[in-house]
């Protein structure tokens, strides 16, 4: 069948360049929790992106939140 399987979402293939030391530090991680350094990756991966939209989340909210009370807030910080 090849790189990619038809019969889930399709996957890239990518190469990940790495330092040695952050080599090492992934295989002792990934192998700490039982798992491929691969699947260790893509963990991280996965983990960095829900924290990212997270933050946006947060940041979008207390924009509105300012937004929506700015008298009072201004009139708290007289």
């Amino acid at each position: 069948m090849g790189w990619y399987r038809t019969d889930t979402i399709p996957r890239m293939a990518m190469t990940l360049r790495l330092t040695d030391s952050e080599q090492s530090a992934l295989r002792e991680r990934a192998d700490a929790e039982g798992i491929s350094m691969q699947e260790a990756a893509r963990r991280a991966i996965r983990e960095f992106v829900s924290n990212g939209q997270h933050r946006d989340r947060v940041s979008a909210a207390s924009a509105r939140i300012m937004n929506k009370h700015a008298d009072a807030l201004r009139r708290l910080g007289e």
